[in-house]
């Protein structure tokens, strides 16, 4: 009795996979593909956001201006769904995004929210700087970090598409790391809407211990642990390279909305 007492954790030990946690140990993501996102999205990241008085941050340094005000389209956006308390975020300086004045918004939030643009923007902005450790301490005390488009592949470890160069550029040295949110995933976002869903296999292929996720306009995942489930209207795609292909030859398959998917196993759950 004692020896399988023991023999029991140690097996569960031996073969546990690889990579035992892929989603945030505390708190949500929301990862929305692009587009216009429904009320069943932004409901749902004010929801986990803890109601729409909520103290949310939004970032839009993915953009192209140097500067925005408190009027900006991004606010507007948020007021749209109802919540009252959303703080601007936004600097291309990496000392300033260094700084303990610039974070205090994130210390005192319960959301963040990272619009589109191009990727590089935020990984050349806040990398590995203190609002980087930030947003993890907002995780770990149980908030939430949402984003779409840019602000969506933002958060996973690996980052796609983020040349300068250009945005169909899939792996860019230099550009490859994200913020980590979501861990051993690369996320691509627009994927019907333009057609990329056979863009991920390259990536996943050359590193092969990656889960690829592409998410469609009009929907979004929402990662808590290691399993996340789909909303919106539209498909996600999994790309796992592990996972032989199918029947109809392609090396990915889709989700739906109300699908949930173990992220761990990389199964439907």
């Amino acid at each position: 009795m004692h020896i399988r007492r023991l023999l029991l954790p140690l097996g569960l030990f031996l073969f546990a996979p690889a990579f035992c946690q892929i989603g945030p140990d505390h708190g949500s993501l929301l990862i929305a593909g692009g587009g216009t996102l429904g009320p069943e999205i932004m409901q749902r990241f004010l929801q986990l956001a803890g109601g729409k008085d909520a103290p949310i941050v939004f970032i839009p340094t993915a953009g192209d201006r140097d500067s925005y005000d408190d009027d900006s389209i991004g606010k507007q956006f948020f007021a749209k769904s109802g919540a009252t308390h959303v703080t601007l975020l936004h600097t291309r300086d990496r000392r300033v995004a260094n700084s303990k004045e610039f974070v205090k918004p994130i210390q005192q939030a319960r959301a963040v929210w990272f619009s589109g643009g191009r990727q590089w923007r935020l990984v050349d902005s806040y990398l590995n700087t203190r609002t980087h450790r930030e947003l993890r301490k907002l995780l770990a005390r149980g908030g939430v970090i949402g984003g779409s488009s840019a602000g969506a592949t933002i958060q996973g470890s690996y980052l796609v598409r983020g040349a300068r160069e250009g945005n169909t550029i899939m792996m860019a040295p230099g550009y490859e790391t994200g913020l980590g949110f979501i861990r051993h995933v690369g996320i691509d976002q627009h994927l019907l809407k333009r057609n990329r869903q056979n863009d991920m296999v390259a990536v996943v292929e050359k590193h092969r211990d990656l889960l690829g996720i592409g998410i469609d306009e009009c929907t979004a995942i929402v990662v808590q642990g290691n399993a996340f489930e789909v909303i919106g209207t539209s498909k996600v795609a999994i790309y796992d390279p592990k996972r032989p292909a199918g029947e109809d030859g392609k090396h990915y398959y889709f989700l739906n909305p109300g699908d949930h998917f173990d992220l761990l196993r990389r199964v439907r759950r």
